[in-house]
C-alpha cells in the first residue's frame, strides 16, 4: 500500500517479539545500552558535574492515590505470571533499559498485546492516571499511529497499537516510592511516585507518519502543536538572535538524549533566555507548557513551576534552516528541564532525508532527577534506617 507522501521503505527484519541476531546497528545500539546499565546512574549535566540542591521532598498538596490505585488495580486483574513479567524491584536496572527502536533490543515486562480487553483497559487507566487528558490522547494517538504503520506494512512482529510493554517497580503505595513504566516503538513513559510527588521523565514521545490518512485511525494526528509553537518562537527572534540560536544545519539522526543517554554531557548552547525580550520569554513559557502539559493536572503546574524558576539559566538551540517547509529540531535546556524537538530521517517510509512526516521529542529532568532519583537519594538519605547519616537514626523523625 502506497502512502500520499512517500513510498514504504521495502526491508527484511527478524521478528520483533522474542530476541534475535541484531543487524550490525542495532547490536551497537544494544551494546550501548549494557555499557550504560554497568554504570553508576549520574543524569544529564553540563560538565560532568552534577548541580545539587535543585530538587527536594516536599508535600505538593496533590494526592496521588488515584495513580496507586490504578496499579493496584492493573496487578489485581492479572495471573501469577503475568505478575511476575510485569513487576520488578523498585532498583532494577529494567528503569534504564527502555527504547524507541521498534524491534527487540531490550524488551522487558508485559506486552499490551498479549493482555485481555480488560486487562488492557486496567494497563491503560495507569497511563491515564498518570498523563493529563491531552497527554493520554497523544500517548493513544501514538498508539494507533503505530497500528497505521501495520496496516502500511503489514509487519505485525514490529508493529501495531499494542506493542507496548509495561511494568511496576516496587510495591504501589500513599507513602514508599513505586514507579511504573511502559517502553515500546515512539512511546517511553517513565513514572517515579513518593507520596504525592510524581517525576515523569524520561518521556520519549513519536511518530511516523505524525498524520493518519488512510486506515483504522485515519485523521489521527500528532505534535502540530510542538511544531507550530516552536517555529512560531523561532520567528519571534530578531535575525541576530536566530543566528545565535542556531548551532548548526545538519539534523541528528536522532534526539541526542535518547535511550542509552541517561549519563551523557550536554553543554548549554544556543540562546539564553535572559537575552531574549519580555515577549519572547512569555512565548517560550507557553513552549515549555507544551511539555509540562502532558502530567497530570496539579502536578503539570508545579513541573511548570520549577521549569520556570530557571528561566533565566533557560536556553534554546535550533539546528536546520528556517523557512516555511525544511525540517528542523529544537532544543530547550535548564538546569532541571531538557526537551528535544526533532524531524527524522524516514524508517517505515523510503526517504533518506529528515522531513516533517516524523517526529521525535523527549523531555527528561537533568542533573540526577530522571526516574526520580534525586529524590529517592533525599528519600533514602532520611528515612533508611541502615543509614547512620539519617533522620531517623539521628532522631529527627
Amino acid at each position: 500500500m502506497a502512502t500520499p507522501e512517500y513510498r514504504l521503505r521495502q526491508r527484511g527484519i527478524t521478528p520483533a517479539r522474542t530476541p534475535f541476531t541484531l543487524p550490525p546497528m542495532l547490536q551497537r545500539m544494544a551494546d550501548r545500552g549494557k555499557d550504560l546499565l554497568a554504570q553508576d546512574f549520574r543524569g544529564l549535566t553540563t560538565d560532568g558535574a552534577v548541580q545539587g540542591g535543585l530538587y527536594r521532598l516536599e508535600k505538593t498538596g496533590q494526592s496521588l492515590a488515584g495513580v496507586a490505585d490504578a496499579a493496584r488495580a492493573y496487578l489485581a486483574a492479572l495471573n501469577d505470571e503475568q505478575r511476575r513479567l510485569t513487576r520488578f524491584p523498585l532498583a532494577d536496572k529494567a528503569w534504564q533499559a527502555w527504547s524507541n527502536v521498534h524491534p527487540f533490543i531490550m524488551r522487558h515486562g508485559l506486552c499490551l498485546a498479549d493482555l485481555s480487553g480488560e486487562q488492557r483497559e486496567r494497563a491503560l487507566a495507569l497511563l491515564r492516571a498518570s498523563l493529563s487528558a491531552s497527554g493520554y490522547q497523544t500517548s493513544r494517538d501514538i498508539m494507533r499511529l503505530n497500528e497505521t504503520v501495520l496496516e502500511l506494512t503489514g509487519r505485525a512482529d514490529e508493529y501495531g497499537e499494542w506493542l507496548y510493554w509495561v511494568s511496576v517497580m516496587g510495591e504501589p503505595s500513599a507513602n514508599a516510592p513505586w514507579g511504573w513504566q511502559i517502553d515500546g516503538h515512539h512511546l517511553i513513559v517513565n513514572c517515579l511516585v513518593i507520596g504525592d510527588q510524581m517525576v515523569l521523565t524520561p518521556m520519549f514521545m513519536g511518530s511516523e507518519p505524525v498524520h493518519a490518512t488512510t486506515g483504522k485511525y485515519a485523521g489521527a494526528k500528532v505534535f502540530e502543536d510542538e511544531e507550530k509553537k516552536g517555529f512560531v518562537f523561532m520567528g519571534a527572534l530578531s535575525a541576530e538572535q536566530r543566528a545565535r540560536a542556531t548551532i548548526g544545519e545538519k539534523l541528528p539522526f536522532d534526539v541526542m538524549a535518547t535511550a542509552f543517554h541517561d549519563n551523557d554531557v550536554m553543554p548549554y548552547q544556543g540562546l539564553r533566555a535572559g537575552d531574549m525580550t519580555k515577549e519572547q520569554r512569555e512565548l517560550l513559557e507557553r513552549l515549555i507548557g507544551l511539555y509540562t502539559a502532558r502530567i497530570r493536572p496539579g502536578h503539570a503546574e508545579i513541573r511548570y513551576a520549577e521549569a520556570k524558576r530557571y528561566l533565566d539559566e533557560t536556553w534554546f538551540a535550533w539546528i536546520g534552516r528556517f523557512d516555511d517547509a525544511s525540517p528542523f529540531y529544537y532544543r530547550i535546556h535548564n538546569p532541571v528541564l531538557w526537551v528535544e524537538f526533532d524531524h527524522q530521517q524516514g524508517i517505515v517510509f523510503d526517504n533518506d532525508e529528515h522531513t516533517r512526516a516524523h517526529i521525535h521529542t523527549i523531555v527528561r529532568t537533568p542533573n540526577g532527577n530522571d526516574y526520580g532519583k534525586d529524590l529517592l537519594r533525599l528519600h533514602y538519605a532520611q528515612q533508611d534506617h541502615a543509614n547512620p547519616n539519617s533522620l531517623h537514626r539521628q532522631g529527627r523523625l
